[in-house]
């Protein structure tokens, strides 16, 4: 039903700019490169080049090895540098060779982190593991904000993902985030909205706000209005800013950017009016 809703003109607009602003731009490729880096952080401080006016995107996601390169690109601009880290994208790995994974992506400039939860653990009903692994990486993140990827096509029930989302805020996550983007399903609008309700009820009980991250599979403006209206109809309009809530996706400012240009113009630009990163 939410997803029915008809957003028009300027509201339509409006929500086209806050997706923009609350896109994570991310690479997470074995043959992403410094200059494939370079250019992505180009885009994010100034998405469409032909329009000052454009919003820049939120952040930008990478491996630990190229957080240097983004964090040297994104300098002053207010644009965060995110990395992933504790093994990802499996979580299956030594807990010592996690927690140096987060430093080393901490050390290299990153001042947000994305970790995976360990689902073996999870899904064996080991929950205390699970928590304690979150609060361990949080240490060693310093002041860097933590987001807690649960993995949700792996975790099988609606209440698995309602279980998961309150070990990552217990354990002192910033954020949780849907998926990795390497596993089907990633992020659909039902898993979300069970993590904006958690998310929303912990508030109420602690006064404790935390941000939620759809990620992997969210390509259209058409779908990113969509879990706009969920954030508003569920948690509400505190969490509708970049801040407490992000898109994580590779392929979905393109056709934000051919949207907005749409709006403008009133005529579709073709698919070389933006880069295909």
């Amino acid at each position: 039903m939410l997803g029915t809703r008809s957003i028009k003109t300027s509201a339509k607009n409006w929500a086209i700019d806050l997706a923009i602003r609350m896109v994570d731009l991310t690479t997470l490729e074995g043959a992403d490169t410094p200059g494939k880096v370079r250019a992505l952080c180009a885009k994010a401080r100034q998405p469409d080049p032909t329009d000052p006016a454009c919003p820049p995107v939120a952040a930008v996601c990478v491996y630990p090895s190229m957080v240097e390169t983004a964090a040297t690109e994104l300098k002053g601009s207010g644009i965060h540098v995110a990395s992933v880290a504790t093994a990802f994208p499996s979580g299956q790995a030594p807990l010592p060779v996690k927690l140096e994974d987060t430093r080393a992506a901490v050390a290299a400039g990153a001042d947000e982190i994305d970790m995976v939860i360990n689902r073996g653990a999870f899904l064996s009903g080991r929950y205390l593991e699970v928590y304690d692994e979150i609060v361990a990486v949080k240490q060693v993140c310093g002041d860097a904000h933590l987001k807690v990827i649960l993995e949700t096509g792996e975790l099988a029930t609606y209440d698995n993902v309602r279980r998961a989302s309150w070990l990552g805020m217990l354990g002192g996550g910033d954020f949780i985030k849907t998926s990795t983007g390497k596993v089907t399903p990633a992020a659909t609008l039902p898993v979300t909205l069970i993590m904006l309700e958690a998310v929303r009820d912990f508030r109420e009980q602690t006064g404790r706000q935390i941000g939620v991250k759809p990620a992997g599979g969210i390509r259209t403006s058409k779908d990113a209005i969509k879990y706009l209206v969920v954030v508003n109809e569920t948690a509400g309009e505190d969490w509708l800013d970049p801040d407490w809530f992000r898109f994580g996706a590779s392929t979905l400012l393109n056709d934000l950017l051919m949207q907005r240009k749409k709006m403008q113009t009133g005529a579709y630009s073709g698919p070389d009016y933006v880069t295909l990163d």
